[in-house]
């Protein structure tokens, strides 16, 4: 007879191929339709809190490689949260107003449209771009409040920022100036710091002649009688700004010196330089001479010198005075420095600390990157159309020492891949070092506190914000744009100062935009708000809040702020501060730091309890992602082609705290990865389809003693994911799940249990507690792997709910993540179990490289072919013999027999069995055919088969 028929063989629906594109739109669909979030929101209730706060992605264009695996590592972290019996909600949210969008209004619809349809056309796009996003985040098998995500174009979350601007003004920290501030002509706006990069640009490096003004102050300064005419030289890579110089830079503490040429230049025949570059200088400008004095730069104090185009035109016929500057370096240039407030924030405090006021500061370059035509001799030319100009015009005012292009890193804009400038407009702050009205810290020193007090992943993350914060200027908060929050002040038309009652002006304000939005702002009028007479002196502030307070404010406007200070839009389901943050390393200086910065004036801390960073993502060689590089490995098409899971496995088994490599021969690997987690899985369960968990269950003190060592590892497993996922290491996680599946479970455990599944009696106790095990193998680790590789987990799930699951109450969940880790059973004597077993394990991969040798030697076929003498010591002797007729079905052989001697390492002898093969077991033993009705089985089949069933002990 055919005995394959008589075997207890696995049995499943769990497909082992996945077919990951086609059904796991199925599960997305499932998962809505059965309103799993909002089932696990129920089950949850009442449990501690962890909240995640997710940094809203920008509402523009279609998602990439990075948002997905942001949106994946911040699921990972919601789901195992949960799992292990937090209440985790996850409320996505989307970053919806500022530039992008508004350029793209003008893409398409063109530029000076009234500002009532700009903004009407941009809320529309960013619902449309909000929608499409959506949709390929629940691609990707992540689980949130999709349906009511927070917008920052929500009407509420508007007037909350609002609110959250006049909680900064009530408090002391906003204040309007004249500054540089990062200028982009493209977007006729200032720039936050985290809109600007920095690319390569070539451009003309000059050296500047400002004649002797005021040779008798010199002489003095240098001790001498009289000086000659002679020329300060600066060096610049900014010719544009010469125009706008009002002053010299020079440091007190470094030594300066006159050098008398041996032949006049136009300037005269002295050049006043810093000691330490004279030489150079000299050297590059072909000139000798030699230092007739020297002095401290400290005496330059005040002294004036003729603007270098004063003799080009008269509008220049001004004089530049030195001011002591610590900034000012001699590692390149001449060690006087130029000074153009308008145009460079060290140049600007320079000037203001020195007396000018900010009516003086010259400031010609307008929003556009053009002249004011009023300007002398470039009126009208764009400033990179001007430098040519100017360079030709010093060389004909002979102040011209030399020129020569040279290529370094200079600011452009994010957006426009422009280079940026600094450009000095009034514009309103945020003061980084101004006291509040409370006499508290400042925002600087309230920020860098709350950068202590915060955890990192990683760490190196601590020291980066840090750095950002004790640096950074004050905070630009206005921008001149269309589509954004309004800073809906009343001014005083005349002295600028904002209305005495503003913060109660804001709230009438913040009242109409939550019910219009931010248009209502547009409609109103001073006399809507003021007096008739306040109304007549009053105008509206027409600028914008900076986009990155629209997305730093959220832990107010959202999650409530700090003692429910407002009644934010998802304040009922999160908790201020958040527990976890987590972006893209370039965070720190973006949303990270908004965030820190807002929370820290209105409530004096962060908002978060810890940052969480991940890198970026680049190709198999290390490249960034690039469209010209054709590199570009799009989320959707990798969901389409080889499924969503392959990219939620990728992402957790690689290390996110640097850069993240991805390419098709990469994805490749992973899918080999999944295809073993997922066999597994299809063993494991085929072996259950018989198991009723409901009353199959054996005790664990009566379990096989193999079957005990299984529980005890794979707690110990668990134990050390669960770890991992406590610290956010998700790789380590995935690599010991897969070393799991592939040598504690397949090349040991489920490897030796084959034969006792197959082979004994349907319901005996051998096999019902090598489904026990089983059954405790497989909850914990289709519960484990849940988080990561979810589309899985819930269709295993399924199929468990509906075979060993199908009586008990876990019959009636709709899914997994309703379900805490498993609890594994604890085993008594887990030690000495674990040593034992471990030692017997450390055996059998000696004894299999034998066996390996003599199939290789042709002496063997199967394993099982073998007959085996074992040499031992006395301790593996009372090991190995502790399992008695049982050690064969762990080694996988025939026959074994045990001998003792002095030995360190095990001895073996393999010789093939002389024995028939039994056709049910395919072991070779001396009683296939004791029974003659049954000539071709072994006594321990046949008993199986038609007798009382073998007894097994050990194994």
């Amino acid at each position: 007879m055919d005995y394959k028929d008589t075997l207890n063989l696995p049995e499943t629906n769990f497909p082992m191929r996945g077919n990951l594109p086609k059904r796991e739109p199925q599960w997305v669909a499932q998962w809505e339709e059965n309103k799993v979030y909002e089932a696990i929101r129920a089950a949850s209730k009442g449990r501690p809190k962890f909240i995640l706060h997710d940094g809203p992605p920008y509402a523009n264009g279609d998602i990439h490689i990075g948002h997905a695996i942001n949106k994946i590592l911040k699921d990972i972290i919601i789901k195992s949260r949960g799992m292990s019996g937090f209440d985790a909600p996850y409320v996505p949210g989307w970053d919806c107003h500022g530039m992008p969008i508004e350029i793209q209004i003008e893409k398409q619809y063109g530029k000076h449209l009234p500002v009532a349809e700009v903004q009407a056309k941009a809320r529309a796009y960013a619902y449309e771009q909000v929608e499409r996003q959506r949709k390929d985040f629940k691609r990707l098998g992540v689980l949130g409040d999709w349906s009511n995500p927070y917008l920052t174009m929500n009407y509420s979350n508007e007037a909350n920022e609002i609110r959250a601007l006049s909680g900064l003004i009530d408090k002391g920290y906003i204040f309007r100036g004249l500054k540089p501030v990062n200028w982009c002509f493209d977007c006729q706006s200032a720039l936050a710091e985290a809109e600007v990069e920095y690319k390569d640009k070539e451009d003309p490096a000059i050296d500047v002649a400002f004649t002797f003004a005021e040779k008798d102050k010199l002489a003095q300064a240098f001790g001498l009688d009289k000086v000659e005419d002679g020329a300060i030289v600066i060096w610049t890579t900014t010719p544009w700004t010469v125009p706008s110089n009002q002053a010299l830079n020079a440091h007190p503490d470094l030594d300066y010196v006159l050098v008398e040429l041996n032949e006049a230049l136009p300037t005269g025949k002295l050049l006043l330089l810093a000691k330490d570059r004279y030489q150079a200088c000299l050297e590059q400008w072909k000139l000798e001479g030699k230092v007739i004095a020297t002095t401290k730069g400290e005496k330059l104090a005040g002294i004036q010198f003729h603007h270098p185009l004063s003799k080009a035109n008269e509008g220049y016929a001004r004089l530049s005075p030195i001011f002591l500057a610590d900034y000012v370096t001699i590692d390149a240039g001449t060690g006087i420095v130029h000074s153009a407030p308008a145009y460079g924030v060290e140049d600007f405090l320079s000037c203001k600390t020195n007396g000018i006021h900010d009516d003086q500061i010259i400031n010609p370059v307008m929003g556009n990157g053009q002249y004011a035509s009023s300007l002398p001799l470039f009126g009208g030319l764009s400033i990179w159309e001007a430098n040519p100009k100017i360079i030709e015009a010093l060389k004909l005012a002979g102040t011209l020492l030399q020129v020569k292009n040279l290529k370094h890193s200079y600011m452009h804009c994010w957006r426009h891949k422009t280079p940026v400038i600094y450009r000095a407009t009034s514009q309103w702050f945020a003061g980084m070092d101004v006291k509040p009205n409370d006499g508290s810290g400042t925002l600087r020193e309230k920020a860098l506190k709350a950068v202590d007090e915060t955890s990192f992943f990683p760490s190196w993350g601590r020291a980066r914000l840090h750095a950002m914060i004790s640096n950074r200027p004050d905070w630009t908060l206005s921008r001149q744009r269309q589509w954004g929050v309004p800073m809906a002040f009343f001014v005083h038309k005349e002295t600028g100062e904002l209305h005495p009652r503003t913060t109660e002006l804001l709230e009438q304000i913040a009242q109409r935009v939550e019910k219009e939005g931010i248009e209502a702002w547009q409609k109103i009028e001073p006399s809507d708000l003021l007096p008739a007479e306040e109304a007549a002196v009053y105008e509206k502030n027409r600028d914008t809040l900076d986009v990155w307070f629209d997305s730093g404010a959220t832990h107010y406007t959202v999650m409530g702020g700090k003692d429910h200070a407002c009644q934010g839009s998802h304040s009922d389901i999160l908790a201020w501060p958040a527990d976890l943050y987590l972006e893209g390393s370039d965070q720190h200086r973006g949303w990270f730091h908004s965030s820190l910065l807002t929370s820290s004036m209105l409530f004096g801390q962060a908002p978060y309890k810890a940052l969480l960073t991940h890198g970026f993502v680049v190709d198999g060689e290390g490249r960034k992602m690039s469209k010209s590089l054709g590199n570009v490995i799009a989320p959707q098409k990798v969901s389409d082609t080889l499924g969503a899971e392959i990219i939620r496995l990728w992402t957790a088994s690689t290390d996110y705290s640097g850069e993240l490599s991805i390419s098709d021969q990469i994805l490749k690997r992973v899918v080999e990865s999944y295809r073993r987690i997922r066999n597994t899985l299809y063993f494991l369960l085929g072996n259950l389809s018989d198991f009723d968990a409901s009353k199959d269950l054996i005790p664990v003190e009566k379990l096989l003693e193999v079957d005990q060592f299984a529980l005890v590892f794979t707690k110990a497993m668990q134990d050390q994911v669960l770890a991992n996922y406590e610290k956010f290491e998700f790789h380590p996680a995935v690599s010991r799940l897969q070393i799991f599946c592939s040598e504690d479970l397949g090349a040991f455990y489920l490897d030796i249990l084959k034969d006792r599944l197959y082979t004994s009696g349907k319901d005996s106790l051998a096999r019902r507690s090598a489904q026990t095990a089983l059954y405790y193998i497989t909850m914990t680790m289709v519960k484990l792997i849940a988080p990561i590789l979810s589309f899985t987990a819930e269709e295993a799930w399924g199929e468990m709910r509906q075979t060993f699951l199908k009586n008990t109450p876990l019959a009636h969940t709709i899914t997994i993540f309703t379900e805490l880790f498993e609890q594994v059973p604890n085993i008594v004597n887990a030690d000495s179990l674990e040593n034992k077993w471990r030692r017997i394990l450390t055996i059998r991969a000696l004894l299999n490289k034998e066996l390996e040798n003599k199939r290789s030697e042709g002496l063997i076929g199967s394993s099982l072919q073998a007959e085996v003498q074992i040499t031992v010591n006395a301790e593996d002797m009372a090991i190995l013999s502790s399992l008695g007729e049982d050690l064969r079905f762990v080694f996988i052989v025939s026959k074994v027999t045990l001998k003792q001697a002095d030995t360190t390492e095990p001895l073996f002898e393999v010789i093939a069995s002389a024995e028939k093969k039994c056709d049910r077991c395919w072991h070779y033993t001396a009683d296939v055919g004791h029974n003659h009705e049954h000539p071709d089985i072994c006594g321990r089949c046949d008993s199986n088969l038609h007798g009382d069933g073998e007894i097994r002990q050990y194994a």
